[in-house]
């Protein structure tokens, strides 16, 4: 890590709820079962309809311990936005050295995705707080093991793409610590009991994985 970099910081659980597709008159309800659920990192994709003002609404909404943020930044000028609006987590699809140092000028946690050694190890150099490797149903626990072999001890690594809860445990063999939740979490159309009945179960499950 640089010494620029934001650290990944303590959570009772490395898990960020992804909301893709979230819109504006849903935000506060969805961050109320999320947050009451136990989650501490909630991110809003960009490609969701009107994600700023969602970002916005939702960091009001939730408790200052809680991480609310953006994925699927691409730009610096998006993280520039994600700053006005008051996020404090990025998280990316790709490994955007600009983006990364952008980020962390503003003291924003990253979560920044990779999916070969280069790209991984250009994250770290440029400042991620954390890496996601992407997607991570493609690469399963034994590719992201391969890669994770190479990297420095303490850079946390995240699983995101096709995970649900029921792939905790394979992947915290293998030393993922923390876990993007998208399409398993929340889908549009969700209600807001559709979303906590799966919240509460993803819990559930994690503790039991760590604990394993």
């Amino acid at each position: 890590m640089t010494s620029s970099t934001v650290a990944w910081p303590k959570l009772q659980r490395n898990l960020v709820a992804i909301l893709r597709g979230v819109k504006p008159t849903e935000i506060e309800g969805m961050i109320d079962v999320l947050v009451e659920a136990g989650f501490e990192a909630i991110e809003i994709p960009l490609n969701s309809p009107d994600p700023f003002l969602s970002i916005e609404m939702a960091r009001k909404r939730a408790p200052a311990s809680v991480l609310i943020g953006a994925g699927t930044v691409l730009s610096v000028e998006n993280v520039d936005r994600l700053n006005d609006v008051g996020g404090n987590i990025l998280v990316t699809p790709n490994t955007d050295p600009d983006v990364i140092r952008a980020a962390g000028g503003h003291g924003m946690v990253t979560m920044i995705g990779a999916f070969t050694p280069t790209e991984a190890l250009t994250a770290i150099k440029s400042g991620a707080s954390a890496i996601k490797f992407f997607p991570a149903n493609v690469l399963g626990p034994k590719g992201i093991a391969g890669i994770k072999s190479i990297l420095p001890p303490d850079v946390p690594i995240g699983a995101v793409g096709g995970v649900s809860e029921v792939d905790f445990d394979d992947y915290m063999k293998v030393g993922v610590s923390a876990f993007g939740l998208g399409s398993s979490l929340y889908k549009p159309g969700a209600t807001t009991l559709d979303v906590a009945a799966r919240a509460k179960l993803t819990i559930e499950a994690y503790d039991k994985a760590v604990s394993a």
